[in-house]
């Protein structure tokens, strides 16, 4: 492959596909002085040739025919940018079927399909590559693959969605409720027109589901993972933990226990102003690593977009190229592993609390509370109630509970709700406790 240009095929010319174009057709010089590989752009595939992109092919390159890529054998590597589920699956079957070796950045497919599509890929003796799928330009996947492998993989604690955290960043540093914020980040163009898979935790379960299945070695998918949006996240919940100390941010977790039991879960999460990832701001994603060996790793930058995508996806093209991926791919542990481990239900998750109740300003009322926690195992850690009076009469309790299960806490929510002393049911938000790495 390294003796003559490097022939490549892309299928989807939109946002992130545009920025593929753009490096291999501007940075031919510097990437082959850099690597001494010259990348060819050979061929864009999609159905819309009419639009103008942020990027000017050469002309003939542009075609809504996908059979240019399939047909020519001089193009060994095919890009697969269109997004979605049915269409891109077939997109990746029909390029490794022409013998081509494939780029993706859908997390989704990966997440849904990964195991199908692997195992198809082996069988054509050809490789998937995807590093753009879950960071965007963080090489998140090559840390994983390269540079962690001597550790145990114990824990990942990340925030793998910019627009959940632009939105979560603005609410907590300028006081905006969350419509106003979602519309600001729908602006900046941080939100989609439709935000759906972003904030109801969904794009954070897919990059989940890849990021855990090389890290803990099993093929994962998000019907392993529990998930829960920050579509209800209310702003005095953030102002009332910011008063503790603590920021809201959407988390994605894997943790594995002693016995290898997975706990796989995306949920808000209050964690301590003073970790390292409440500091991660705006757009931003971050993910850190906990391994037996190394300790804690983290990984920080652009999350999405289509430069940092791009930067991702060409860097996949190089690894092919040096004939690295194709290794990589190979030795993949989910792909030998057909087993699949203990998951942890949600239920039997053990973490701290966070709870807001709407309690009628009447005598007794905190011994009416403090009963039914009491009764069902969980421990009150500390409470907060400010003066004043809110709707029917009812004042804002803030209590913070010790570690108890989430069952605990569900029942117990439950409960409190059918108080005559309680306005409404209660807000419950977990308390993340991530490890400190000291010697």
């Amino acid at each position: 492959m390294l003796n003559n240009p490097i022939r490549i095929g892309l299928v989807g010319f939109g946002t992130v596909g545009s920025g593929v174009a753009r490096l291999l057709l501007e940075q031919t010089d510097a990437i082959y002085q850099r690597t001494g590989m010259r990348l060819e752009l050979a061929c864009v595939v999609d159905k819309d040739t009419n639009t103008k992109r942020p990027v000017q092919l050469p002309p003939g390159l542009l075609t809504s025919d996908l059979g240019r890529i399939l047909n020519d054998p001089t193009i060994q590597i095919g890009i697969e940018l269109v997004g979605g589920l049915a269409f891109a699956k077939q997109v990746h079957e029909q390029l490794l079927s022409a013998g081509k070796h494939v780029i993706t950045a859908n997390k989704a497919l990966l997440a849904e399909y990964g195991r199908e599509l692997f195992t198809f890929a082996k069988k054509q003796q050809k490789c998937i590559a995807f590093e753009g799928s879950c960071a965007g330009g963080i090489p998140i996947i090559s840390a994983l693959r390269t540079g962690l492998p001597a550790n145990r993989i114990t824990s990942l604690y990340g925030i793998l969605n910019g627009t959940c955290n632009y939105i979560l960043t603005n609410m907590t540093q300028k006081g905006l409720d969350f419509p106003t914020a979602l519309s600001q980040a729908q602006q900046k163009g941080y939100a989609e027109a439709d935000p759906t898979l972003d904030i109801n935790g969904t794009d954070s379960a897919h990059k989940l589901a890849i990021l855990a299945s090389l890290a803990f070695g099993y093929q994962f998918t998000t019907k392993d993972i529990s998930i829960e949006g920050i579509d209800n996240i209310q702003i005095e919940d953030i102002t009332n933990a910011q008063e503790m100390g603590y920021v809201l941010k959407l988390l994605a977790i894997g943790q594995a226990d002693q016995q290898g039991a997975i706990s796989l879960r995306v949920h808000p999460s209050l964690i301590h102003e003073d970790t390292p990832l409440a500091r991660v701001g705006g757009p931003f994603n971050t993910l850190s690593v906990f391994g037996h060996a190394v300790g804690n790793t983290m990984f920080f930058g652009r999350g999405a977009g289509m430069m940092p995508t791009a930067s991702a996806v060409v860097a996949d093209i190089i690894e092919i190229a040096l004939g690295n991926s194709q290794r990589l791919f190979d030795s993949m542990p989910m792909l030998r592993n057909n087993q699949h481990p203990t998951i942890q239900n949600i239920d039997d998750i053990t973490s701290r609390y966070y709870i807001r109740l709407m309690a009628k300003d009447v005598p007794g009322v905190t011994a009416k509370y403090a009963q039914v926690l009491g009764m069902h195992n969980i421990s009150i850690s500390g409470a907060i109630q400010h003066e004043g009076i809110g709707p029917n009469n009812t004042v804002p309790v803030i209590v913070t509970t010790h570690p108890t299960q989430q069952k605990n806490i569900n029942a117990a929510l439950d409960e409190l709700s059918k108080l005559d002393v309680i306005g409404s049911r209660p807000i419950c938000i977990r308390i993340v406790e991530i490890p400190e790495d000291k010697d």
